[in-house]
């Protein structure tokens, strides 16, 4: 990816199945940002559409200079597609929104007019106040999501899940997005560095096409909850996590073991006893938990020393 910026704004949408939405999106994408003053360009990733997204994309491109779609082989999910964006942005800011239109893109401009006067904030997620979607599947899970990231990361934000966001896109090349990461992008901001800035944007029902989230999501988000967790943790340390449990488990197991082989000398019989078995099963889960923290250790090794990868970032000098 090259340093040099091309313009001062790219735009990052993927699109999947959003046949009907991509040419209302790209309109109103330029009827929000040709005003503004500000050089763009729109990239809309279609991520496998099985509909006629990509096509109508294809068609649109022709006609719209400022349009750069990009296809996607097959369905990888939105954060693969979020990444493949970032990729190719080429804008001194980058500014992500869902391609359903219940963003609004008249709040662009103003959220780069922000990064732009505060120039301590890298980053800036919307938050949907006035939320038009269903209570009972898409707003009450989103809440309990939005307050167990916030108390589990430390990074307290009303709304994850508004795709509505901004970035300095110098913070957008210094995290990678992997799995289903790109609901935790704030939490990767922050590690990388960045100041946040939540501020309430415009949010709209849906009125065409089908949307592709349900009540299932929330526990998914539990699941990489719990790799968040670790990466903000025990990242650069996982001896200390694996380590750690593994010590609570092999002393006591050691203890037992000990005292099993004392009544075995003196002459009773061990052999039936449970506690000679949970004695055993602590102290090989113990060594194993030790182990994995010890092969994470030299894993991490591997990952910052070949290319050699800092595992710190330094801050500009405080203005007097």
């Amino acid at each position: 990816m090259s340093d040099k910026f091309t313009c001062d704004v790219s735009i990052v949408i993927p699109v999947y199945n959003e046949e009907e939405n991509v040419p209302d999106l790209v309109a109103r994408v330029g009827d929000a940002m040709t005003p503004s003053g500000f050089s763009f360009e729109l990239i809309c990733i279609d991520d496998g559409s099985r509909d006629g997204s990509a096509l109508v994309l294809s068609k649109l491109a022709t006609t719209t200079p400022w349009l750069k779609p990009r296809y996607l082989m097959r369905n990888y999910g939105q954060t693969a597609a979020l990444q493949a964006g970032f990729d190719a942005v080429q804008g001194r800011y980058t500014v992500t929104l869902d391609g359903d239109l219940q963003n609004d893109p008249l709040d662009i401009p103003q959220l780069i007019r922000t990064l732009e006067e505060r120039s301590d904030i890298n980053m800036i997620s919307g938050w949907r106040k006035d939320r038009q979607d269903a209570a009972v599947n898409r707003k009450i899970p989103s809440m309990i999501a939005n307050k167990l990231i916030a108390k589990v990361t430390g990074v307290s934000l009303h709304d994850y899940g508004c795709a509505l966001k901004a970035y300095r896109t110098d913070l957008i090349r210094r995290i990678r997005l992997y799995g289903e990461l790109h609901r935790f992008i704030p939490v990767l901001a922050f590690e990388a560095g960045a100041k946040i800035l939540e501020v309430p944007v415009r949010h709209h029902a849906r009125t065409k096409g089908v949307s592709k989230y349900g009540i299932d999501r929330t526990f998914r988000v539990i699941l990489d909850l719990l790799l968040m967790k670790f990466m903000l943790r025990y990242l650069h340390r996982p001896l200390h996590a694996f380590g750690g449990v593994g010590l609570w488990m092999l002393t006591p197991g050691s203890l037992i073991c000990g005292y099993m082989t004392v009544l075995k000398l003196i002459g009773e019989s061990i052999g039936g006893r449970p506690l000679l078995l949970l004695g055993v099963m602590l102290v090989l889960m113990g060594v194993q938990l030790i182990a994995i923290g010890l092969l994470g250790e030299i894993l991490i090794r591997i990952y910052h020393e070949p290319e050699g990868r800092e595992q710190y970032r330094l801050r500009p000098a405080p203005e007097n």
